[in-house]
């Protein structure tokens, strides 16, 4: 991909959730316009911690986080959505209760007197959701859940998208389904970073990959490269 700055960048981030606690020890990422990035690891490597720093859930001891080439650490977390980042976490990233639509407008609350003609768009985009409109977001199925809480995410047109652990818990079958609709919306123009325990599927549909340790950077590159490395594979994928 292009190389230079790129659209979203970190470097040297240090970061953890106490006064004592350093879960990034000092973390490098960049994410280049139109690029789907992956970035796994083993448990406890503070893969989830850096995207929540991207968004804005946690503030960095040292290091920046830049959109663009302007930084935005610090930021709230409304602020750095407004700006383009938008993020969607693990768990609880819908409202179980709110039917389809709620959880949409719900997600275009920064502007939400473009929340209609949006919606409308994600409708025609992803034709579950359509049909599941009135439905309440308790009653989908995993997959067609994580669809919804990425379709939120979109409502906010970002230019970047941060996906934390997206697959986990659904079986492999809907895990394939969701992998094809994180690609479908990266070639709309969406550039995506991505948390994934799934690695070799998400090494698969990504452009490049980092492999973090114990807070740090160990391994980037391309990620087809990543995937084929032996090393990479026998230490991070399982063989």
């Amino acid at each position: 991909m292009t190389a230079g700055p790129g659209l979203l960048a970190t470097e040297g981030l240090v970061a953890g959730y106490t006064a004592t606690d350093e879960v990034l020890k000092s973390v490098d990422l960049v994410v280049h316009d139109g690029e789907i990035v992956s970035i796994i690891g083993p448990n406890g490597a503070g893969k989830s911690t850096l995207l929540k720093v991207i968004a804005g859930l946690l503030v960095p001891r040292q290091g920046s986080v830049r959109l663009k080439g302007t930084p935005i650490h610090g930021r709230r977390p409304r602020e750095i959505s407004a700006l383009g980042v938008a993020f969607v976490p693990q768990e609880q990233n819908v409202f179980p209760t709110m039917t389809v639509r709620e959880n949409l407008e719900m997600g275009g609350y920064v502007e939400p007197r473009q929340s209609r003609d949006r919606i409308d768009a994600i409708f025609t985009r992803f034709s579950q959701l359509a049909d599941k409109r009135r439905h309440a977001a308790r009653t989908l199925s995993g997959g067609q859940r994580q669809i919804l809480a990425m379709a939120m995410a979109l409502m906010v047109e970002p230019v970047v998208l941060l996906l934390d652990e997206p697959s986990a818990g659904l079986a492999p079958g809907a895990a394939e389904k969701l992998f094809e609709t994180i690609r479908a919306i990266n070639q709309d123009g969406v550039a995506i970073a991505m948390v994934e325990q799934n690695a070799l599927e998400a090494l698969a549909i990504a452009h490049r990959g980092y492999i973090l340790v114990d807070g740090r950077n160990s391994t980037s590159g391309p990620a087809p490269e990543l995937a084929r490395d032996p090393d990479v594979r026998r230490t991070f994928l399982g063989g």
